[in-house]
C-alpha cells in the first residue's frame, strides 16, 4: 500500500467576524502509510498549503490512530491544519516559537520493571521483563514516550534564502546535533526538515521543524545494563530460550542488548538560525 494523504468528508471549519471576514479554518486528514510521528509530521508539513485565501497556517497537529512499527502499511494518522490571521512581518523580525509535548509511539518488547507473575498452579515463568512472550517469539507492546516537537519560524530577505541556502537545509534534513542546539546536547536533537514560501514577493517566512529525545545512561534491561544511548539511537534487545528452573520450563528471555546509530549526525550551523 503506498502512502496516502486525503482530506476528511466535510472536514473545513470556517469561522468569521462580524464583517464575514474569515479569521481561522481548520481542516482534518488522514495519513496512511508511515509508521514515525516525525514521517507523518514532514509529509503533513509538506502536503498542505501554507495559507488558506487570507490566512495563514499556524499550527499542524499529528495523532496516531493506529501504530504497527512493523508494517507501515497498516498505520494511520489524523492530521489536523489550523489557519489564522497572521500579522506580516519585516525581514529580520524576532522568530516565533512553538512546541509540542505530547510525546510519540514505540514499539517495545522489554518492560522497566515486572511487577508481579502469578500462575495458575506452581510458579509464574520468569521472562525478565519481556512483554508478551509467546511460543513464536515476544510480540512487545506499543507505547508514549516523551518527544519535544519544537518549530523556529524566521522571517528572511529574499537575498538570504539562496539555492545554496536551501541546498543547506536539505542535506541537513533527518540528521543529528553532533553539537550542543538551543541548550540540547549532542545526539537528543532531530532536524526534521523546513518549509519557506516568498511572503508578497518581499521576504521568506521558513518555518524550521525539530524533535528532541533525551540521551540516558545506565539502562536496565532484563538484567542487562546498557552503558549509554543518546536520545536518536535504537536500542533493540535479543532474546534466547533459556531454563527457568523454579517455573521447571523452557522460556524467553533476553540475553543481549544492541544499540544502533540510524541517523547521521551533523552541525546545524549551516541552518543560521543563531545555534
Amino acid at each position: 500500500m503506498a502512502i496516502s494523504f486525503s482530506e476528511k468528508y466535510d472536514s473545513r471549519t470556517i469561522t468569521t467576524d462580524s464583517d464575514g471576514a474569515a479569521e481561522s479554518a481548520e481542516f482534518l486528514y488522514t495519513l496512511r502509510g508511515v509508521s514515525s510521528e516525525g514521517d507523518a509530521r514532514v509529509l503533513a508539513t509538506n502536503s498542505t498549503p501554507t495559507g488558506y485565501g487570507v490566512l495563514s497556517r499556524r499550527q499542524i497537529e499529528v495523532k496516531p490512530v493506529h501504530i504497527d512499527t512493523t508494517n507501515a502499511d497498516a498505520c494511520i494518522w489524523d492530521v489536523t491544519v489550523q489557519y489564522g490571521v497572521q500579522d506580516e512581518p519585516e525581514a529580520g523580525d524576532e522568530p516565533t516559537f512553538s512546541f509540542d509535548t505530547t510525546g510519540g509511539t514505540q514499539h517495545i518488547t522489554q518492560s522497566k520493571q515486572n511487577i508481579s507473575r502469578t500462575a495458575a498452579s506452581g510458579a509464574a515463568p520468569d521472562f525478565k521483563g519481556a512483554i508478551g512472550v509467546t511460543s513464536n517469539g515476544v510480540e512487545g507492546v506499543d507505547i508514549t514516550v516523551p518527544v519535544y516537537a519544537f518549530t523556529y519560524t524566521y522571517y528572511l530577505a529574499p537575498e538570504t534564502v539562496t539555492q545554496s541556502f536551501r541546498a543547506q537545509i536539505f542535506n541537513l534534513t533527518g540528521k543529528v546535533n553532533s553539537g550542543s542546539f538551543r541548550g540540547f546536547a549532542a545526539g537528543e536533537v532531530l532536524f526534521l526538515g523546513a518549509t519557506g514560501s516568498i511572503r508578497r514577493g518581499e521576504k521568506w517566512e521558513i518555518t524550521f521543524r525539530f524533535a528532541a529525545s533525551q540521551n540516558r545512561t545506565n539502562i536496565n534491561v532484563g538484567g542487562i545494563t546498557v552503558p549509554s544511548k543518546k536520545g536518536w539511537e535504537y536500542l533493540w534487545v535479543k532474546y534466547a530460550e533459556q531454563e527457568d528452573t523454579a517455573a521447571q520450563t523452557i522460556v524467553q528471555q533476553p540475553v543481549a542488548a544492541y544499540v544502533e546509530r540510524v541517523y547521521d549526525e551533523a552541525s546545524f550551523a549551516p541552518l543560521e538560525i543563531n545555534v
